[in-house]
C-alpha cells in the first residue's frame, strides 16, 4: 500500500470500501471507464471473485495495466478460483531490507531490529506498542477470522504470541500444546494458518539422506523483528539480541533475493547446526551462511563438518561489527565476513 500510493500517475482503489467493491460487481463497466491506465485494486482479496476481475483485465482490457495487493496469501488461495496461469506475476514483499535502507552504523542497525521493517514503524519518530497490537487485531480481524474455520482465538493468539517469543527455534508441537491449551494437531493447524499467511516464516531442514542429520522438524521465525522484540518485551537490545535477531534480517534478505524452496537450516543429531544453507535450482554449490554479533567469536567447526560431504559453495558469515568484507580462514575453511547489506552481492558474485 505504502509503495501503491507512491507510483506515479496511477489511479488507486481500495477494495475494503463498499462503494469500491460495488463498482467491480460489474468489472466489464468499471474497467472499461479506467481507459489506458495504471490503477492499483488494494487489499483485493476482499471482493467477492477478485480472479475473475483479474481474468477479465487481462484477457480484454490489454491497456488497463492492474496492480492487485492483499494482505493474505490464503485468502487469495480460497477465493482465487481461477490460477491465472500466465496471467500474472506475484511479488512478496519483505519487511524493509537492510541492503535497500542504506544501513551502516550499528546504532541504525538497533533502529531496524527494534522497530522492525513496516514502514510506518520504522519511519515513526517516537516507538509505539500501540502500532503493534493495533496491527495484531486488525490480522486477527482480517487475515484470520474472516477466512478461517479458527474456533479458539485466545489459544490461536497465544501461539502466535509464543512463536515470536520463541522466534527463530526449532518447532515441536507437543511443547505448544499445554501452554495454549490445544491438541498438537490443532496446533499444527494453526502453524498452517500463520504460515500461509506469512506471519510465521518457516525454515525446512537441509536433507543429504545421511542418518545423523535433524530432516523433520523446521525452525519457525516471526516475520519480522519488531513484533518479535514487541512480544519480547525489549524496548533496548544487549549484544546477546543481535546474533538472534541478525539471523532474522539475514532470512528476510536471503527470501527477497532467493526462491524460498532453496533455503534452509541445517543441524545433526550432535547438535551441530548452520544458520542458513543456500542452495540454488542450478549447479551443486551449497553456500553456507552463518550469522554472528562479532566476527572474532565464531566457531567453525559445524561448518567443517558440513564441508566434509558437501565441499562445493561459498563460506559467509554475516557480522554485525564490520563495514565491508573480509576474507579469514578458521579451521582451514575460506570464509568471507561481511556486514548485512553486502550479503545479497557477495552471493550473487559467488553464484556466476
Amino acid at each position: 500500500t505504502t509503495l501503491c500510493h507512491q507510483v506515479k500517475g496511477v489511479k488507486y482503489f481500495d477494495c475494503e470500501l463498499p462503494s469500491v467493491r460495488r463498482m467491480l460487481e460489474d468489472p466489464e463497466h468499471f474497467l472499461r471507464e479506467q481507459g489506458k491506465a495504471l490503477i492499483v485494486l488494494d487489499e483485493i482479496h476482499r471482493l467477492t471473485d477478485p480472479s475473475n476481475v483479474l481474468k477479465i483485465a487481462h484477457d480484454h482490457f490489454p491497456k488497463v495495466k492492474v496492480i492487485a495487493t492483499g494482505s493474505s496469501t490464503l485468502a487469495a488461495k480460497y477465493k482465487f478460483r481461477d490460477t491465472l496461469t500466465d496471467r500474472k506475476r506475484d511479488v512478496w514483499l519483505q519487511p524493509l531490507l537492510v541492503s535497500e535502507l542504506g544501513i551502516e552504523t550499528t546504532s541504525e542497525l538497533n533502529h531496524r531490529m527494534l522497530r522492525g521493517g513496516l514502514p510506518p514503524a520504522y519511519f515513526a519518530k517516537n516507538m509505539s506498542e500501540s502500532f503493534y497490537t493495533e496491527w495484531l487485531d486488525s490480522f486477527w480481524g482480517k487475515d484470520v477470522q474472516e477466512l478461517f474455520p479458527v474456533e479458539r482465538k485466545t489459544s490461536f493468539l497465544k501461539l502466535a504470541e509464543l512463536i515470536l517469543r520463541q522466534s527463530g527455534g526449532v518447532f515441536e508441537a507437543n511443547s505448544f500444546s499445554g501452554p495454549c491449551e490445544i491438541s498438537r494437531q490443532t496446533v499444527t493447524n494453526y502453524l498452517e494458518i500463520l504460515s500461509t499467511t506469512l506471519f510465521a516464516l518457516l525454515l525446512r531442514p537441509f536433507d543429504r539422506g545421511r542418518s545423523n542429520e535433524v530432516i523433520r522438524a523446521p525452525k519457525v521465525y516471526g516475520f519480522d523483528t519488531g513484533f518479535v522484540c514487541y512480544a519480547k518485551g525489549w524496548n533496548t537490545l544487549r549484544l546477546d539480541d543481535f546474533g538472534l535477531l541478525l539471523e532474522h534480517l539475514v532470512f528476510n534478505e536471503l527470501l527477497a533475493h532467493f526462491d524460498r524452496s532453496s533455503i534452509y537450516y541445517w543441524r545433526d543429531k550432535q547438535q551441530h547446526e548452520i544458520d542458513f544453507i543456500l542452495k540454488p535450482s542450478r549447479g551443486k554449490e551449497v553456500h553456507v551462511i552463518e550469522c554472528k554479533s562479532s566476527h572474532r567469536s565464531f566457531d567453525a567447526s559445524a561448518a567443517a563438518i558440513f564441508r566434509k560431504h558437501t565441499p562445493l559453495g561459498g563460506n559467509f558469515i554475516v557480522c554485525s561489527d564490520l563495514s565491508k568484507p573480509e576474507k579469514r580462514t578458521i579451521s582451514g575453511l575460506h570464509f568471507t565476513c561481511l556486514p548485512l547489506q553486502c550479503l545479497p552481492r557477495e552471493l550473487a558474485q559467488t553464484a556466476r
